[in-house]
């Protein structure tokens, strides 16, 4: 691809290099070679632009560059761009519509003629799975589910009972949509009694589930990833809960039940959620950290139970310091006693 075709496509401009520069992929700085395009977006790794191979370069918009030997693409944000490019140059691999000899497949699923299911999966009755749908090996789809249009299920993964998957989406091995929710009453004898899960799990348009993660469905009612919601490996999403457009949550975090997670908000991970509780818009709740309350629009918080972040930073520098701190009060206290026994040793004589 030339230059100037890749600059197009990636919403860049042309800052230095001959525009019909040919580039055959892209690479990060330490490992880019001749022909490749890479990019600088965190200034830690700034002293390896002088050393890259790399033949063009994506750069923010402040960054500035003295080499006259590789091309400039100059960028609004260079990682937007340069990930636009990874994706140029490593097309999604194309449908090959078929169904394996070994697939199970039922009777009564409507299949459309794009779909590609691979060896031993399983379709229970009643699906709908719509067109250029790719089903790889070993999965298995319960009676009752719907899949969206271009989306990807990866090895192992279950999706159970009448549970909907929009388009374009993608889940990784071995994670499980619509498993039981954890929901038990104790009966006259102080038993667990299980609560029928009869509900369902709903992914929206363009919602990726990493590997192993576990998704409940609701006791009653629904479960709902909205539109453009990214899920990290090894996160458990419990029954009833609701995460809003385009939210991120990351690896290990926990929501309990009936949680309400609002738009852009990003968990870091080991995040853990308490139940019936709301997350507001475009909040961020730091590693580590758990809370126990709503969270307000915009916030960004810290800790166990975490509260804002720029209180919590103050908090952990003054932690630090209380091995010093307890030394110096136990110095004041002692100053303290001495200056008390020389004031009654000395009220006698007054």
């Amino acid at each position: 691809m030339k230059l100037h075709e890749l600059a197009a496509q990636t919403f860049a401009n042309i800052e230095q290099g001959d525009p019909n520069l040919e580039i055959l992929s892209a690479a990060g700085l330490d490992i880019a070679e001749k022909g490749d395009i890479t990019f600088l977006a965190n200034p830690k790794y700034t002293p390896q632009i002088q050393d890259t191979r790399a033949s063009a370069i994506f750069l923010n918009e402040t960054v500035t560059l003295e080499r006259k030997d590789i091309a400039i693409l100059r960028a609004k944000d260079a990682y937007l761009a340069y990930t636009r490019a990874l994706r140029i140059f490593n097309p999604e691999p194309e449908i090959v519509a078929s169904i394996h000899p070994s697939a199970v497949i039922h009777e009564s699923a409507k299949i459309a003629a794009s779909v590609e299911i691979m060896a031993n999966a399983v379709v229970g009755a009643n699906c709908e799975i719509a067109e250029n749908v790719k089903i790889f090996p070993n999965a298995t789809i319960y009676d009752g589910v719907k899949l969206g249009a271009n989306s990807v299920i990866h090895s192992g993964v279950s999706i159970r009972e009448n549970c909907e998957i929009g388009a374009r989406c993608i889940i990784h091995n071995n994670t499980t949509i619509g498993s039981d929710g954890f929901g038990y009453a104790k009966d006259e004898q102080k038993h667990w009694l299980k609560i029928p899960q009869i509900g369902h799990v709903v992914l929206e348009d363009d919602v990726e589930i990493g590997a192993n993660t576990a998704i409940d469905c609701a006791s009653v009612g629904e479960t709902r990833i909205k539109s453009g919601a990214k899920i990290d490996n090894l996160v458990q999403i419990g029954h009833s809960c609701t995460i809003e457009e385009d939210a991120l949550v990351c690896s290990q975090t926990g929501l309990a039940g009936s949680s309400v997670i609002g738009k852009r908000v990003i968990l870091a991970g080991q995040v853990g959620i308490a139940g019936h509780l709301r997350v507001g818009d475009d909040v961020v709740i730091t590693a580590k950290s758990a809370t126990s309350h709503d969270v307000e629009d915009g916030k960004i918080i810290s800790g166990i139970p975490a509260f804002d972040n720029r209180d919590w930073l103050r908090s952990i520098a003054a932690f630090r310091r209380l091995g010093e701190l307890a030394r110096t009060v136990r110095d004041l206290e002692k100053q303290i006693a001495e200056l008390r026994r020389d004031k009654q040793s000395a009220s006698p004589g007054e």
